[in-house]
């Protein structure tokens, strides 16, 4: 559940060969809007020079008239929806960063977080560098212009083979476009195509948007420079043993749209085998309707609703035009920032025993509002079911959660966890079982934030290690 401070990631896009290339990236971060919401940005190339337009606010909001994309002119180009992890909300945090260096103009583009951005930045600082924002994308970009060596392509892999966790990137220069992915393949990167035109997306929703196909998706490790010479695939440095990848398993529980592919799968096929399994796991006999917390758990309880035969009923209504902020009439005692954010259907609750499915419960406060929210449709009984297991830690790879101490059930059992909530019953989909419908090996998945154990060394004596994307 995503209003519980467990926030979106950021968004990647990159276009190459293709008529006005900013808006093509402008389309595609509409499609990744999903993945960040606190500022946008596009840098675009004409094959001489980089420009670029960046805002805090939704894509639609710094992208607002014509002459943005008039003077964003060029056939490359990159772009990045942010939602902060750790780093914090401001202008000087957003993206693309774009440098002068001695190879001429740098822009990049970040997914992920680091976890020894702070110490690299501490070498750099006390050797004399100056950053200009809290960012892990600011630290591989000293690390690129301090690099020796005499291509860009051997700069950024450079740079990357210092680098610890995880990183899907773009790089934009006069006359090329990388992307990049970290050696366990934590976030997803993808390759795109129209006639003779190239993209990189974090997912491929954005393919359809501009009518592009998917190709393939950038290997765990690779780095791919597209420009006039074609596409061309360099393996970047190793730091460690790597055996197996360490895919990001909340892409699919949460944060990837149903329509995207993802880590070789349809997002909306796996969701929905989470939702089957979670109903043979957890079934609700008696129940009459299964209704799903929106939008992110729609597709789950769906695959709750097939699998238990308990038909399924749009019972909340979002309201998809809620800002980042709102005013909260202090002298109500009503939860407006629910209440503005979700309404209850109360001819379809009134007097059912409700099967209630969501994707995730993080600190549990605003799962508890609103399951309240619900009660004021006078529904018969409410039965809470969570399409993944229970969050016991903190993710160190670029989900902002809570520290350890605020996450509701690492220090609470499921049967207190549904007393706190106020429901009648709640079942958490098992690790086994998540891992058991996933459409590759186990061991090809982070679920750190499940287990406590790490696929990357991480220290754990503080809260959060490194910063934003």
């Amino acid at each position: 559940m995503i209003g519980e401070s467990m926030h979106d990631e950021c968004g990647v896009f990159g276009a190459y060969n293709s008529n006005d290339a900013a808006r093509m990236a402008y389309l595609g971060l509409y499609a990744l809007q999903h993945r960040g919401q606190e500022s946008a940005g596009i840098v675009a190339s004409d094959g001489a020079k980089l420009r670029m337009h960046k805002g805090m606010g939704l894509v639609r909001q710094v992208f607002d008239n014509e002459d943005i994309f008039t003077r964003l002119s060029g056939r490359a180009s990159i772009g990045h929806n942010r939602y902060s992890t750790t780093g914090s909300s401001t202008a000087n945090n957003s993206q693309p960063l774009l440098i002068n260096f001695k190879a001429g103009q740098l822009a990049s583009a970040h997914n992920g977080n680091l976890i020894n951005a702070e110490d690299l930045r501490k070498e750099m600082e006390e050797d004399g560098s100056i950053f200009v924002s809290s960012t892990d994308t600011d630290v591989i970009m000293h690390l690129i212009a301090r690099s020796k060596h005499g291509t860009i392509e051997a700069m950024i892999m450079d740079a990357l083979a210092r680098v610890r966790g995880a990183y899907s990137m773009l790089f934009l220069t006069e006359n090329a476009l990388f992307g990049a992915r970290d050696p366990r393949g934590v976030r997803p990167l993808l390759l795109g195509k129209l006639n003779d035109s190239y993209y990189l997306s974090s997912e491929s929703c954005a393919f359809d948007l501009i009518g592009a196909s998917t190709v393939r998706e950038i290997e765990a490790g690779e780095l791919v420079r597209i420009n006039g010479d074609g596409i061309h695939s360099y393996k970047i440095p190793v730091y460690d043993d790597i055996t197996h990848h360490a895919h990001c398993i909340f892409e699919f529980i949460y944060f990837s749209r149903p329509d995207s592919f993802v880590f070789g799968s349809n997002v909306d096929k796996v969701r929905r085998k989470l939702g089957r399994q979670l109903a043979r796991e957890h079934p609700a006999p008696g129940a009459d309707i299964v209704v799903g917390v929106p939008d992110s758990a729609t597709t789950a309880a769906i695959g709750f609703s097939e699998e238990s035969g308990i038909k399924y009923e749009i019972g909340l209504i979002r309201n998809h035009y809620v800002g980042r902020t709102f005013i909260n009439p202090a002298q109500s005692g009503r939860d407006f920032g629910v209440r503005i954010k979700f309404n209850p259907v109360k001819g379809v609750l009134k007097d059912k025993s409700i099967v209630l499915v969501d994707d995730s419960v993080v600190r549990g406060t605003t799962m508890k509002k609103i399951v309240r929210l619900l009660r004021t449709a006078e529904p018969k009984e409410i039965h809470l079911r969570i399409s993944s297991p229970p969050i016991t830690s903190p993710c160190f790879y670029g989900i902002d959660m809570p520290t350890k101490q605020e996450l509701i059930a690492s220090g609470q059992k499921v049967d207190e966890i549904c007393a706190y909530l106020e429901v009648e019953s709640l079942g958490y989909l098992s690790t086994e079982g998540m891992l058991n419908v996933a459409p590759q090996p186990r061991d090809h998945f982070c679920r750190a934030c499940f287990s406590g154990e790490y696929p990357m060394p991480v220290n754990l004596t503080g809260d959060k290690i490194g910063q934003s994307c």
